[in-house]
C-alpha cells in the first residue's frame, strides 16, 4: 500500500457495480462506465493492490448447509489487555465467523453459526467459556437477518 490512495468517481462506480455482482465480466462493467475493459481491469487490480478490495469470495447460505442458529456473544474478560490471546483461541473455533474488539460492556463481541441451540450450548460452554481469561458471556440469538449488504461507495 505504498501507493497514494486516490478513489475517484470512476473507482466508486466500479465498486458499486462489482459489490452488487462480483461475477460480472469486466467488459460489462466497462460498458456501464463508458471506458475500456483494460481500464476496468487496471482499476480493479489497483483497488485490490491498495487494499480497497479485500479478496473475493462466494457466500454460503448457512441454513442451506445445516447451520440454522446464528448468535452474537458478548465476552467479558478478566484482563481486557490480554484480548489478543483470547482472539487466537477464538480463531480456533470454526463456528466463530466474526470477532470484534469493542468498547462498551464487552471486551469482545463474536458472531457464531451453529446447527441448532444444542450445538450453540456446546460451543458456548465447551469452547468459548473454557478459554482462559473469559469470565462471563452474554448470548443473543438472531431470529432473522433482515439486512446484509456492502457499504455504499457512490457519493450521493
Amino acid at each position: 500500500m505504498a501507493e497514494n490512495l486516490q478513489i475517484d468517481n470512476l473507482d466508486r462506480k466500479i465498486l458499486d457495480i462489482i459489490t452488487k455482482n462480483a461475477r460480472i465480466p469486466y467488459l460489462e462493467v466497462a460498458r456501464e462506465c463508458n471506458v475500456s475493459g483494460a481500464a476496468i481491469h487496471q482499476r480493479v487490480q489497483r483497488l485490490i493492490r491498495t487494499g480497497v478490495i479485500k479478496g473475493s469470495e462466494f457466500k454460503v447460505d448457512p441454513i442451506m448447509v445445516g447451520f440454522r442458529t446464528c448468535a452474537y456473544i458478548g465476552i467479558y474478560l478478566d484482563n481486557p489487555g490480554k484480548y489478543r490471546e483470547v482472539i487466537k483461541k477464538l480463531a480456533d473455533i470454526p463456528e466463530v465467523i466474526e470477532c470484534h474488539y469493542t468498547t462498551g460492556n464487552y471486551s469482545l463481541f463474536i458472531k457464531v453459526y451453529t446447527r441448532d441451540n444444542e450445538h450453540l450450548r456446546e460451543v458456548l460452554t465447551d469452547k468459548v467459556q473454557a478459554i482462559t481469561g473469559v469470565v462471563r458471556t452474554e448470548t443473543l440469538i438472531s431470529l432473522e437477518e433482515s439486512i446484509s449488504r456492502q457499504i455504499p461507495v457512490l457519493s450521493k
